[in-house]
Order: structure tokens, then C-alpha cells, then sequence
């Protein structure tokens, strides 16, 4: 079995996969605090509710964008589980390029995003990433990394409108029947979310004029399969697409002969 972990700015996304299959996957949030025996006690105790056998773990990759937090769970794993993870960056080699001036900058929840991508409906395609921020991961043809847009999340902008405004308070996030809004609720929540899929719209817009031809659109992330289902400019909704690159990126790693 293979332990895969994401760690975003928001959630901390943890999978484990028997072969291909996605057995059992939790999502936590991020708590830059918490002590790598905090955190095992809430994964131990969340493998043991859905009858994980962790110590059937042969193996275990990490993609974090959160350097605080990349010790506490190499600790955790290696102390506990007695496993060194892989971890995801831009130096290891396992067959896609990055296609910008500087490799190191690109989250390595976006390269895991790029592979799943590629190996799930070939390219061009591109990722829309519903996140802290909302990610645009923009893969070649060829499979390889050419870069992307980063947009404030959803969540973060509705959160900055209503923290900032006095006599608005916290709003759900839905999407409305129209984009006229008859009370204060519905109007925050044509301009926020209505908006939103405006903001994917154009810019899938734009990113396809520029590639020249029609790119596959897959959104993933914890609010991805709110917004999908209203526009046509995404073509699929895959909740667990990063964790999907991580178990294709450790395969390919361990068939180069790496020690993992």
C-alpha cells in the first residue's frame, strides 16, 4: 500500500492506495502548530475507523507548500511508520518537463496535478485547482508543465469582502438562481460566486487562445465540484486528482531505481 499526503495552505489531504485503487482518503485542515505526534494521533486514529492497516504501508510520498509543516510529517512517517516519503520538488525526475525560467517556483501540488492530468486525459489540458488560491496548471501536449495562473480562492476573496464590511456577515457559498440579486445575501453571492465563474471562464478564454487549440478542463479541489457543474468551460470534476499524481509520480520513481 502507498501513503500519499498533499499539504496545501488550507487542507492537508492525505490518501492511501492499494495499487491503483483509492482505498481510503481524509481531508484535515492545516494547522501549522500542531506537533508531528499530533498529527499521527488524528491519522492514526482516522486509519484505524476505516480499517487502514498502516502497517501494510510500503511506501509513502509527500507534496507540501508549506515548509513549517514538511518535517513535522517526515518525523511523523519516519518515526512511527519507520518510512522516508518521497518528497515532491522540481529537482526529482519522473518525466514531465517544466517548461518555465525557474522550475523551483511551481507548488508541487501543481506538478502532481500536471502528471494526473496528462496520464488521465493526455494534452493539451489544463487544472483548475480550487484551493487557498485558485491554481490554472497548464499541460502541453507533450505532458509537460508550461505554466498557469494563480487567482485569490474563492473562499479567501468571499472571507476578505465580508471581514471588511460591517454589515455583512458570513455567507454561504452557493450558487445563486440569478445574477440580480434581490437581498444583500444574494447579490454577495452573484458577485463572489457568479463572478468566480466569470474570472474561470475568461481566463480558460484567454489560456486556450494562447495554446492555439481547445485544452481538456478538469477542476479539482475541495470547492471544484461546487462551481463545475455551472459552467461548460470545465469539462470534468476529479476531487482526488493530486493524490492521483502522487501515486503515478512514486511509481515512476521507484521504476528509475530510486531507493523509496
Amino acid at each position: 500500500m502507498l501513503l500519499a499526503i498533499d499539504i496545501g495552505n488550507t487542507n492537508v489531504v492525505i490518501g492511501v492506495y492499494q495499487g491503483e485503487a483509492l482505498i481510503a482518503s481524509w481531508r484535515l485542515a492545516t494547522d501549522r502548530a500542531r506537533m508531528p505526534d499530533e498529527w499521527w494521533a488524528i491519522f492514526s486514529t482516522l486509519a484505524a475507523s476505516d480499517a487502514v492497516d498502516l502497517d501494510r504501508l510500503d511506501g509513502a510520498i509527500l507534496s507540501s507548500v508549506v515548509p513549517r509543516l514538511t518535517p513535522a510529517f517526515t518525523e511523523m512517517l519516519s518515526e512511527r511508520l519507520n518510512r522516508e516519503p518521497v518528497i515532491l520538488n522540481s529537482s526529482l525526475e519522473f518525466g514531465i518537463k517544466i517548461s518555465i525560467p525557474n522550475p523551483t517556483e511551481v507548488g508541487a501540488d501543481r506538478l502532481a496535478n500536471t502528471v494526473a492530468a496528462f496520464a488521465r486525459h493526455g494534452g493539451p489540458a489544463v487544472v483548475v485547482d480550487f484551493g487557498t488560491g485558485t491554481n490554472f496548471d497548464v499541460v502541453s501536449e507533450e505532458g509537460d508543465y508550461i505554466g498557469g495562473a494563480i487567482a485569490p480562492g474563492l473562499s479567501l476573496a468571499l472571507e476578505a469582502l465580508t471581514s471588511r464590511a460591517a454589515r455583512l456577515s458570513a455567507i454561504e457559498l452557493a450558487v445563486p438562481d440569478r445574477a440580480i440579486g434581490h437581498t444583500t445575501l444574494e447579490s454577495v453571492q452573484s458577485g463572489t460566486v457568479l463572478g468566480y465563474i466569470g474570472l474561470i471562464e475568461g481566463l480558460l478564454t484567454r489560456i486556450t487562445a494562447e495554446l492555439g487549440t481547445e485544452p481538456f478542463v478538469i477542476a479539482t479541489g475541495g470547492l471544484g465540484g461546487v462551481i463545475a457543474p455551472h459552467t461548460d468551460a470545465i469539462d470534468v470534476y476529479e476531487p482526488d486528482l493530486t493524490l492521483e499524481g502522487l501515486r503515478i509520480i512514486f511509481e515512476r520513481v521507484r521504476r528509475s531505481g530510486a531507493n523509496v
